[in-house]
């Protein structure tokens, strides 16, 4: 392989009521592979390790031999990979979750004995230390050793079994064979230094992750779980295996790349702590710094592992984004608001829900249909008597500028007469069951078949679905949601597929957690294939794995009207941006019971400031349309709708700069404040970019929320009323119902569309309003993302507006970003709003060789400049002066 000096052959000596029924899913002392990993301590040594060719180990009795892999990837990362010498059969390696084979560079050789080897890793004083007796590997700058692979000797690597072996796995009432035996893997870091982690979602919990010694580890296999408990590490709908390591001098990221059945192990340690040494901390005090122990355990696969060494948050990000795909850039519709609930009856119902927006003056771009509006819930089709025209539904909803999400699931209905069904049979697509026919279960339909989507071809076929002349009734207005698809099978071991269940010759077990990866791909696919590649799709998946972002949004599955459910919404979204899935959101009001009004406004209040904004609820909850809670109610959600969409110019550029970049839009405040202790456990509060702060009300009958204000020397302005805020405090806030405690920073320009539409197309052309925020130092700056909002050709044919916007020097300058970019607009800039400014004796325009005189109004008592249309197109150049 290019650009790898060391393929090392390791031989690795091997000595031997509306709440979840956690019945239903198993601990880790009853998955058969955790709880004998877990107790079962193995130790491996180096038996020979050759430079620049490959030496293989003999197989002799009571010895594994292993085959360690070491990269230097471009970048800042390195590989471990750790395999089989000589398998039975090829161990699975997860596909299509890599968007290429990453790049690697030359390691150099600095020293070498038979204790092992010392590496450069070309970073300043970057080293890979490989030690042989007994195996361990450390990643040191200079004299600090920032992380371990192996210290605790917990490596563990189960081998593949002769033919007729069998392992019999008991999950609750289900037992099963694994053909091969068990093959689980284990690998331990230590970090030193570290105190802070977070990551592997999806768990309903902090966003610091916690330790678990003396409970369960976090378990990642993705699992339909009925109204998830809260604070627990049980799987949920998502696995991302990425954990992030944060403290005042660096950041890390460790990408655990296995698609099994996933525990992680954290304990919270002190570095190089011996017995003694903690019992002199007892009596001296600690004088160790700490450290954060992290023991990954999967059922299967190989170890293949990639250390993003940062050292800033950034970089971290941008390091996983190569390896693994940006968050796709949505359609501009998809980031206003979303209506459902299962189910709208009928078209009739469709249409009055729709003219109820308008009636009521409020915004909304998408309205949704669940499972009851296909035909016996055949999906791909429509309710015969209640969706019987759905081109005219759908018509009428682009008369308006709007559009529809129909939902998609991947359990096929058993039935011949289904031409889904009889396509995937005649093509031979479904998973089929240990005897090698297809694989059923029992899911809404009924009795269902699984479609195999890691064959190509399958994901190829279902693509080609979504065209217009196969998906009947489907217009170029309506795109897809597809649920279920961890996959859920309701008489399935832990509500899932049977670990024997085959896709070719890999059994379930090794795919499991990148099937709704799959799912989700050839649904994007084939929205994109049906306008022949030119508009861009969107498609909201429940189950995720690495790589998700590239494909669309996420939520966080079926939550309930419980004030726990809203609060623990931010952390949740805020750890799926942290591991590269900006597009979030959690069901407004709750999707089981019915909320209380304080309650729904509440969240309201805060899906707004999410990245997926989507109201959704229960076939048995009553209707919760946002009129429907009297006058005054219908007041405060309308108003915080409005505010979504007067931002969308701003979402907008977040997520350019999310799909160019890697960049969470919805982040914690360490990112943006990464040595700020105070920072490092927050997560009632959130930046969105680095220029909105959020602290939403999530206590019911609250009068009052403490946010912390950061940055020493930093300002920050209430976007309410203006008032300019120190930063680096605690800041008390009073509140009413129609609160939301939203700050700007100073130092930033945002651009917002303050006129209120029907829908975020119907203010394309409107005129902008900046609202420029000066630093203490009167500075500011911002940007500004124009495009048409749905197609390909921001990217195919650079059809787009990049504008820089600064204020320096009392001067307010806009300038392009994009020379070589064509694209043209009809907005303009309406009004520009300075906070912290100081009265000017006037304002001039300064544009295409032109001075024009600007109208202005200064209020000293907020210290608040207004500069009323100036009327500059948004994609030129000009310069304001303020004189």
């Amino acid at each position: 392989r290019m650009g790898l000096l060391s393929v090392f052959c390791v031989c690795l000596f091997f000595n031997s009521a509306f709440a979840v029924d956690r019945g239903n899913f198993k601990t880790c002392d009853q998955s058969s592979f955790c709880k004998y990993v877990s107790y079962t301590l193995n130790h491996y040594i180096i038996g020979t390790l050759h430079l620049c060719s490959v030496q293989l180990g003999l197989h002799v009795k009571n010895t594994v031999h292993l085959l360690l892999e070491l990269y230097r990837l471009q970048g800042n990362m390195t590989r471990v990979k750790i395999n089989e010498l000589k398998p039975l059969k090829p161990r699975f390696e997860v596909p299509d979750v890599l968007i290429a084979e990453p790049p690697t560079e030359p390691l150099s050789v600095l020293s070498k004995d038979d204790n092992g080897i010392v590496l450069s890793l070309g970073a300043e004083s970057q080293r890979l230390i490989v030690s042989a007796r007994p195996f361990r590997l450390d990643i040191m700058e200079g004299p600090e050793v920032l992380l371990s692979l192996n210290s605790r000797g917990l490596l563990a690597f189960e081998h593949l079994h002769l033919h007729g072996i069998l392992m019999n796995i008991i999950c609750v009432d289900f037992v099963f064979n694994i053909f091969l035996g068990p093959t689980s893997i284990s690998l331990d870091f230590s970090l030193p230094g570290v105190e802070h982690v977070y990551g592997i979602p999806e768990h309903a919990d902090d966003l610091k992750l916690k330790t678990t010694d003396g409970g369960d580890p976090y378990r990642l296999y993705n699992l339909d779980v009925f109204q998830y408990e809260l604070y627990n590490p049980m799987a949920l709908y998502g696995s991302i295996p990425v954990m992030l390591a944060h403290n005042t001098q660096r950041t890390m990221g460790i990408f655990w790349l296995n698609a099994a059945e996933t525990w992680v192990d954290i304990s919270s340690n002190t570095a190089g702590k011996t017995v003694f040494g903690k019992m002199l901390d007892f009596v001296q005090g600690s004088s160790e710094k700490p450290q954060t122990d992290i023991r990954w355990i999967s059922e299967s696969g190989i170890i293949d592992v990639f250390i993003m060494l940062g050292p800033k948050p950034s970089d971290v990000f941008s390091q996983y984004a190569s390896l693994t795909g940006t968050q796709s850039f949505p359609p501009l519709a998809s980031l206003g608001y979303h209506q459902c609930r299962w189910n709208y009856n009928d078209q009739e119902d469709v249409k009055s829900v729709d003219q109820g927006f308008d009636q009521h003056d409020i915004p909304y771009d998408f309205i949704w249909l669940d499972i009851e509006h296909a035909d016996g819930k055949r999906y791909f089709t429509w309710d015969p008597h209640k969706f019987s025209q759905p081109k005219e539904m759908l018509q009428g909803l682009m008369d308006k500028r709007r559009k529809m999400v129909a939902i998609v699931d991947p359990h096929i209905k058993v039935d011949s007469g289904y031409k889904i069904h009889s396509e995937i049979t005649s093509k031979d697509f479904y998973v089929k069951n240990k005897d090698g026919r297809n694989y059923e279960g029992w899911c809404w339909p009924g009795n269902s078949g699984y479609p195999d989507f890691t064959i190509p071809e399958m994901r190829a076929w279902w693509a080609s679905m979504f065209a217009y002349d196969q998906y009947e009734g489907s217009m170029e207005n309506l795109f897809t949601w597809n649920d279920m698809n961890e996959p859920s099978v309701f008489n399935g071991p832990e509500v899932t597929m049977h670990k024997d269940a085959l896709h070719g010759k890999w059994e379930h077990r090794e795919i499991h957690n990148i099937y709704g990866l799959y799912v989700q791909m050839a649904t994007a696919e084939g929205q994109i294939q049906r306008s022949g590649g030119v508009e861009r799709p969107f498609v909201l998946t429940r189950a995720f794995f690495a790589g998700s972002q590239r494909f669309g949004a996420v939520w966080t599955g079926d939550n309930a009207a419980e004030w726990g459910h809203l609060k623990i919404s931010i952390p949740m979204c805020l750890s799926l941006g942290l591991v590269g899935v900006s597009f979030c959101g959690a069901d407004i009001g709750g999707f089981f019971k019915n909320p209380s009004t304080e309650l729904l406004v509440r969240w309201y209040q805060t899906g707004a400031y999410q990245p997926f904004f989507r109201a959704h609820a229960h076939l048995d909850t009553t209707r919760r349309e946002p009129w429907l809670f009297g006058p005054e109610n219908t007041a405060l959600i309308r108003e915080v709708i409005r505010q979504r969409y007067a931002l969308l110019p701003y979402w907008y550029q977040l997520f350019f700069q999310a799909y160019r970049t890697g960049m969470p839009v919805m982040r914690p405040l360490w990112v943006d404040y990464p040595k700020d202790t105070a920072t490092f456990t927050i997560d009632d509060e959130f930046l969105i970019g680095s220029d909105l702060l959020v602290h939403p009300v999530t206590e019911e009958g609250s009068r009052g929320v403490t946010a912390y204000l950061p940055g020493a020397g930093e300002v920050w302005y209430d976007v309410h009323t203006f008032q300019k805020h120190n930063g680096a405090q605690n800041l008390y806030i009073p509140v009413t119902l129609s609160s939301i405690p939203v700050f700007q920073r100073g130092g930033s320009i945002i651009p917002r569309k303050d006129r209120v539409r029907r829908s975020s197309a119907c203010m394309e052309n409107d005129p902008y309003t900046l609202y420029v925020a000066l630093s203490p130092k009167k500075f500011a700056e911002g940007k500004l993302y124009i495009d048409d909002g749905h197609s390909f050709n921001y990217d195919a044919k650079k059809e787009f507006i990049h504008r820089s916007l600064t204020f320096a020097n009392n001067a307010l300058t806009s300038s392009n970003l994009c020379p070589d970019c064509n694209f043209l607009t009809s907005s303009w800039i309406e009004k520009v709003i300075i906070l912290g400014a100081s009265k000017p004796s006037k304002v001039v325009l300064k544009m295409d060789g032109k001075e024009t005189p600007v109208d202005f109004e200064f209020d000293s008592s907020m210290s608040v400049l207004t500069l009323r249309k100036p009327g500059m197109n948004a994609g030129d150049d000009w310069t304001l002066l303020l004189q």
